[in-house]
């Protein structure tokens, strides 16, 4: 059962999927993933408003965050609907054994690959840079990548990520000097009112209590993605 949950400022939230142990769902860019100092509606807590009215829930509504997306991207995100769901899924998080997939559009035209090196996050400012491996607080970050098209001097790639670090694709692609197109922090040629072209595009995992494969896509429309063939270029599944 699809659904739709309203947003006072972004699009609506497509609800993909839904039992009593996940709900999948894509996030609309410029959409908080979890409330945050400044208050403004996010997607858990939206969520769990439509669950409590979808299911007649009294009281509070449990509904776990295990991963999350930054601000300005959009995409796909799972999350659990009870505490055991949430540890077995925060679990495959943990090991490695939910794949996540991104598209993004960037400048240039990057040669395809692994990218690996150490990222540390200054915790006051979120900005994340590149640091040699024995820097304090430092983390490795990797992720393979593949270009699929290149139009008009940007280049649209498939990401697969292989850890989990904040801002990763953001900051690695701008390193190696093909930062994404709109991305207001890291690429210093982004342009007032272009929207971050990063979406999470594939995910897959295994479900809590069944076992089973679970396997989601959700393609990214407007904008920057419009100049693309998206249909033809995409990963096969």
């Amino acid at each position: 059962m699809n659904a739709l949950v309203p947003t006072q400022r972004c699009g609506p939230i497509r609800v993909l999927y839904q039992d009593n142990h996940v709900l999948v769902a894509v996030k609309p860019p410029n959409l908080l993933t979890q409330r945050d100092s400044t208050g403004e509606e996010d997607l858990l807590g939206l969520l769990k408003g439509y669950v409590k009215q979808a299911y007649h829930k009294p009281g509070d509504v449990y509904l776990g965050l295990v991963h999350r997306l930054d601000r300005p991207t959009g995409g796909l995100l799972v999350f659990a609907r009870t505490s055991k769901a949430a540890a077995r899924l925060s679990r495959q998080v943990r090991e490695g054994q939910m794949h996540k997939e991104y598209l993004c559009v960037c400048q240039g035209t990057p040669p395809g690959g692994e990218l690996r090196c150490y990222l540390r996050k200054d915790t006051h400012t979120n900005f994340v840079t590149v640091v040699p491996g024995h820097t304090p607080g430092a983390k490795e970050a990797a992720l393979g990548y593949a270009p699929l098209q290149t139009r008009q001097g940007s280049t649209l790639c498939a990401v697969r990520l292989l850890t989990g670090r904040s801002h990763q694709i953001r900051v690695q692609f701008a390193a190696m000097g093909h930062p994404l197109y709109g991305d207001a922090r890291y690429n210093p040629a982004a342009r007032p009112g272009e929207q971050l072209a990063l979406w999470s595009h594939r995910l897959c995992f295994a479900h809590p209590t069944r076992g089973e494969s679970m396997e989601f896509t959700d393609m990214p429309t407007g904008g920057v993605w419009d100049v693309f063939d998206l249909p033809a270029v995409a990963p096969e599944q």
